[in-house]
């Protein structure tokens, strides 16, 4: 090709200025010959579209960032990010790895940012989730000390630094609690979404349930007493079976397992 002339923009070209455009609007040139009246139609309706969607999915979020530092963000995140999906029901979780892995050296972010976008997100997460609670081998109304407790797959135990379940206008922490939050979050069998805040011994006692299928709740609550150097396992056994009960009506513990 002569030097004088140069190679005419391709369809694929033109559609690519385009999303560059959509995506970072301030740093790149729209498509030549397009009206900019017609270009505005559509840097609104893609931000939009997805402000409003994350908005909804991180309503705590949303609501304690100042609006113009929000918008700054979701515009950083829209021209940045490379989603891995173009599914809208996925958006959530691309931009908690944008939090985590992309956003950094803003002074003004909270420093519960991440903890409180991922608490968030599991709400999301176990919503979506399309399994159902089974309860094929389980006896619902069994005794949780004597059998072996089963837990639902709709759980999901977290460990924080900041409380992010208080986080609200009125409760902004700066620093991170002393002792760590251990929180499980749920889906019932009626779809509702719920949290339960657990002490050190509760949330012990559910990462044993997890790790350990194949033992009573008695036995599981003795091991306990034992890490405690508890000098009444009897106690404890009582306080945990209060807890296991306690989790039993909230669906994270569904029933113990049928043994043939």
């Amino acid at each position: 090709m002569p030097p004088s002339q140069t190679r005419p923009e391709s369809f694929t070209d033109i559609q690519y200025a385009f999303t560059r455009h959509i995506r970072d609007p301030e740093n790149q040139p729209a498509p030549a010959d397009v009206e900019d009246r017609r270009m505005g139609i559509y840097r609104d309706l893609f931000y939009r579209n997805v402000e409003s969607f994350l908005a909804n999915s991180f309503p705590v979020l949303k609501k304690i960032i100042p609006d113009e530092q929000w918008h700054d963000m979701i515009r950083d995140y829209f021209s940045r990010h490379r989603a891995r999906t173009p599914l809208f029901p996925k958006m959530p979780t691309e931009f908690l790895q944008y939090l985590e892995h992309e956003r950094s050296g803003h002074s003004d972010d909270y420093p519960f940012l991440l903890e409180l976008a991922h608490y968030e997100w599991l709400e999301v997460e176990l919503s979506l989730d399309t399994r159902d609670i089974s309860e094929e081998g389980i006896a619902t109304g069994a005794d949780l000390l004597a059998g072996i407790p089963v837990l639902s797959a709709l759980i999901r135990p977290v460990v924080y630094q900041f409380p992010v379940h208080n986080i609200s206008l009125d409760y902004l922490p700066e620093s991170a609690a002393e002792q760590p939050t251990y929180l499980v979050v749920f889906r019932k069998r009626n779809d509702e979404i719920g949290f339960l805040e657990l002490n050190s011994v509760a949330a012990r006692l559910l990462e044993l349930l997890q790790q350990q299928s194949d033992r009573t709740g008695k036995e599981l609550l003795l091991q306990i007493a034992a890490e405690l150097q508890h000098p009444d396992p009897v106690a404890v056994i009582k306080g945990g079976l209060e807890i296991m009960q306690g989790m039993h009506e909230k669906d994270i513990i569904l029933g113990t397992k049928i043994i043939d």
